[in-house]
């Protein structure tokens, strides 16, 4: 049994968020909502809001704001508004664990802050630690935070390290599912839809990081997030192609030993234990049965086809602000596509294009940061608007 804890979820109207407050209702003793915010789902918002009645509820999108304060004015709620609402929110001393489970570069000063306040954070924002690895991993430890992984696979690379403190890693083998366009040809993705993209074959994600999916970065994203979560260098981190996503990822050993993490794909069960760690709480998710996968399989990924894959690890290897370069020029092509201004492989040019206009910096601090990811989004948007559809599918 563990002492109930009051949890802020950041972004708690996505995916990840709908998800964490399904696991908080299966355990009302030993979880509490404190804090939820949303980017501009106001009406989401507000129901969730209703049900477990937070301290306080925070909409991003300012001109949404009297709309929630109306609808939660007989309610205890307080209501707040605006991305710094969040950052000073997340301080409250009541918090115990803050979710960051906010799309893209926006999560990255709410949990600086809340780490700067000595709050656990429970990580589904991956661009956080894309973004700035060093200076986020450096402040927890310098507050003594735990940063507790609640993406499927680098919740299973803690899962496999819990017990082997002193034993050290030879690598981590992150797995992938391929994505809905595995073993395609770049002929056939030229000609990809927005729609025929937004279909993963496993799991049930947001638009982004379904697309993510799609074009591999997301594998690459979660490389360069795993080198910071555990202390690894480039060569540590390998991908390889599970499409059945029943191990959700390994590690092996300097003795040649691999451990593995395996159940059905299911994001519930390591936000749950992201929430609870060090506990495992009994549950009624769907269980795994070995005898409905008779056959795992395993292949290399084609980053040939799939290059977001590998200016993913050339991002990683050349370090810096690098990755936040490719972080803040993937969000911009994959909106792009998304509203239909690019087509599906332009997305690998677009990034690709900022890698090589925007100024490397070898050892940037938060402004760096900063100013980096707004440089690039510029020039990644004039890069989408100024080249035609044709063109930028090459």
């Amino acid at each position: 049994m563990i002492n109930k804890k009051n949890i802020a979820i950041l972004g708690s109207t996505g995916s990840v968020g709908t998800q964490t407050l399904e696991v908080i209702r299966g355990n009302p003793d030993t979880f509490s909502v404190f804090m939820l915010t949303a980017n501009s789902n106001a009406d989401l918002l507000i129901i969730q809001a209703l049900e477990f009645v937070p301290e306080y509820v925070i909409i991003c999108n300012e001109t949404k704001y009297q709309y929630v304060e109306k609808a939660l004015a007989h309610t205890p709620v307080k209501v707040l508004a605006g991305i710094e609402a969040i950052a000073d929110t997340v301080t409250h001393p009541d918090i115990d664990i803050v979710l960051t489970a906010m799309v893209g570069f926006a999560g990255l000063e709410p949990t600086i802050a809340a780490i700067k306040a000595g709050k656990d954070i429970a990580l589904a924002n991956k661009e956080t630690l894309v973004v700035a690895g060093e200076l986020v991993t450096g402040l927890a430890k310098k507050h003594n935070v735990k940063i507790l992984p609640v993406d499927s696979e680098h919740s299973a690379i803690f899962q496999c390290l819990v017990g082997e403190e002193n034993n050290p890693v030879e690598k981590i083998i992150l797995t992938a599912s391929g994505g809905p366009f595995r073993g395609r040809s770049l002929e056939f993705l030229a000609g990809v839809l927005r729609e025929d993209a937004l279909k993963h074959p496993n799991w049930v994600m947001g638009a982004k990081i379904t697309i993510d999916s799609a074009t591999l970065m997301n594998k690459g994203l979660e490389v360069i997030e795993a080198k910071w979560l555990f202390n690894l260098e480039p060569e540590q981190v390998d991908v390889i192609v599970h499409p059945q996503s029943v191990i959700h990822s390994m590690v092996q050993f300097e003795d040649g030993c691999i451990k593995a993490q395996m159940g059905v794909p299911d994001m519930k069960l390591p936000i749950q234990y992201a929430l609870s760690y060090p506990a495992r709480l009994k549950n009624k998710f769907k269980r795994f049965d070995f005898i409905n996968y008779p056959e795992l399989t395993f292949e290399k990924p084609d980053i040939v086809t799939f290059r977001n894959l590998s200016l993913a690890f050339e991002a990683l290897k050349q370090g810096g602000n690098m990755p936040c370069i490719i972080n803040a020029a993937n969000e911009m092509a994959v909106a792009g596509f998304l509203n239909k201004s690019i087509g599906f492989l332009a997305m690998s040019r677009v990034i690709e294009q900022c890698m090589q206009q925007i100024p490397y910096i070898a050892s940037p601090v938060l402004e760096d940061y900063l100013n980096t990811d707004k440089e690039t989004r510029i020039f990644a948007q004039n890069l989408i608007q100024q080249m035609p559809l044709k063109a930028m599918q090459l």
